[in-house]
């Protein structure tokens, strides 16, 4: 009996070395939720960072601020949120949602831009012209790149006299594939994402006075559920590698001590 004990024991400890092994030579990747306005920036940011930290992978979805945070109110397995509108993950925040305090990362602009034209001489009352018979914005409901569209078509008086021929894109990478697909003759989108060179050679774009609009202040939050995960301790620290920062100004970001 003690030999098939000691049999059985020394099976069971193996099963158990070799389940640890597997699970240190494979980790669960760390889940990152971001605005759509980082896809380009974004994507190049975490290739460095897995040529820099190969053992600490980390998958991204792109998506709508305000459905990001409302999926992780709900429990969504996310553990970072970077947010077009720092509004929202300070909400996460203040809800117990949040493994930290809010940190600024970046803040965008809007531009009007066009595949089919060259934008950098169009202004928003040249959207008034008939000929701009669809006009892509994102939803003003959930996405931040669309409310401050909407705060700026308001404050110019075109509000009213576009809005019926507004198409709403789900959020900001979307409402540029409407303008990219002929959906719109021209649309209101991201400078982050216009700045990308293959969007860049497809057309020109005019850069929206931002003082027709909020600040598209961005910030972003370790989640609750990785309060130790030290993968997303450290990813939240290359964020402000000089590295990370030079990628970010490339793609027309304006960082928070600049």
């Amino acid at each position: 009996m003690s030999r098939v004990f000691r049999l059985l024991a020394g099976v069971a400890a193996l099963g158990l070395s070799l389940t640890i092994a597997t699970a240190m030579a494979d980790p669960q990747p760390t889940r990152i939720a971001a605005a759509s306005d980082l896809r380009f920036a974004m994507d190049e940011i975490l290739e460095n960072f897995a040529s820099d930290h190969p053992e600490h992978p980390i998958e991204v979805l792109y998506g709508s601020s305000g459905r990001f945070r409302s999926q992780i109110e709900h429990g969504a397995p996310f553990d970072l949120f970077f947010s077009a509108d720092i509004a929202y993950p300070r909400a996460l925040e203040q809800a117990g949602h949040a493994a930290g305090e809010v940190i600024p990362y970046a803040e965008g602009r809007i531009v009007i831009w066009s595949d089919g034209l060259d934008a950098s001489a169009l202004t928003l009352s040249d959207l008034a012209d008939e000929r701009f018979r669809r006009i892509a914005i994102a939803n003003p409901r959930h996405a931040p790149y669309g409310d401050r569209a909407r705060e700026a078509l308001r404050a110019s008086g075109l509000w009213e006299t576009l809005e019926r021929r507004l198409v709403f894109g789900e959020n900001i990478a979307h409402t540029l594939q409407l303008v990219q697909s002929g959906a719109a003759e021209v649309g209101i989108i991201a400078l982050s994402l216009v700045r990308h060179p293959s969007i860049l050679d497809q057309g020109g774009y005019h850069l929206i006075d931002d003082a027709l609009h909020a600040p598209l202040t961005q910030g972003f939050i370790i989640t609750r559920r990785a309060a130790d995960n030290p993968t997303a301790r450290l990813f939240a620290d290359y964020m402000s590698a000089a590295e990370t920062r030079s990628i970010m100004r490339a793609y027309g970001f304006q960082l928070p001590d600049e």
